[in-house]
């Protein structure tokens, strides 16, 4: 299973073009649901709008080079290393997941389109690279579902008590862990390869086909909300807050952690 490409195999029973015409329809599916939700929210109007609001709101004028500084701060801290998490372990899961997300994603397209068939030998870093992904994603993703969500962890929750927010992550890790049993059970020669396989077409469908009803295209916006937080600050308009206080505000107490989020 962690050396050979699943999607490999499965040219012996589907054809390679099958696939990948697959890849490219969930690809349109999130352009098209990230561009719909954008309208439908108007969030590109608000966002320019805001940011207009701000540079005229703002006490001084932030320079070409500053911004630049700016934008490379909001890709490293806000983007690679998801610094807007306060909690420790929230900001972890994320990171989990997110890699292992994009590991997943990565291997998936390359393996898909590069290596089609047994024809083509795939190198075994891209399989094992594919399962660690996965494997990520589960960890971080799992974590994140029955010990961390906030209305679980703060409000005392059931952590199968479902809302519509949780579409994402759930279809998240639905798919990733049934893309995990069907490559297993694959190699194994299994006669439930077929069953799972739907399953995990089915779960991937739903998770890419939700966009504008899920948090799906939030990792699109946040980068470009990030930036608006920082140039705002830079520019003293501070998104008409007032400016920090000599003492930082303290939550919690020395004897339990805060649980705020």
């Amino acid at each position: 299973m962690f050396t050979s490409n699943p999607f490999a195999a499965l040219s012996a029973s589907i054809a390679p073009c099958v696939m990948q015409t697959y890849i490219v329809v969930m690809i349109i599916l999130v352009v098209g649901g990230t561009l719909y939700d954008t309208i439908h929210k108007k969030s590109a109007k608000y966002f320019f709008n805001n940011w207009r609001k701000a540079k005229n709101k703002g006490t001084r004028q932030v320079s070409g080079g500053e911004m630049v500084s700016l934008a490379v701060q909001t890709a490293v801290l806000d983007g690679l290393t998801s610094g807007e998490f306060c909690n420790a372990r929230r900001r972890i899961a994320h990171l989990l997941t997110m890699y292992g997300f994009l590991i997943y994603v990565l291997t998936t397209v390359i393996m898909v389109f590069g290596y089609p068939t047994p024809a083509t030998p795939t190198p075994a870093i891209l399989p094992q690279s594919w399962s660690i992904g996965a494997l990520l994603v589960c960890l971080g993703g799992y974590w994140f579902w029955f010990f961390i969500r906030v209305d679980v962890a703060a409000e005392g929750n059931s952590p199968f008590r479902i809302v519509r927010a949780d579409l994402f992550i759930l279809s998240l890790l639905a798919s990733v862990t049934l893309g995990l049993i069907w490559a297993y059970l694959q190699a194994m020669s299994s006669s439930w390869t077929s069953v799972f396989l739907g399953l995990y077409l089915i779960t991937t469908t739903v998770l890419f086909g939700s966009v504008p009803w899920s948090k799906f295209s939030h990792m699109f916006f946040k980068p470009a909300a990030a930036l608006q937080k920082r140039v705002e600050n830079a520019n003293g308009s501070r998104s008409n807050l007032p400016a920090p206080a000599d003492k930082p505000e303290t939550l919690g107490n020395p004897r339990r952690l805060p649980r705020h989020y």
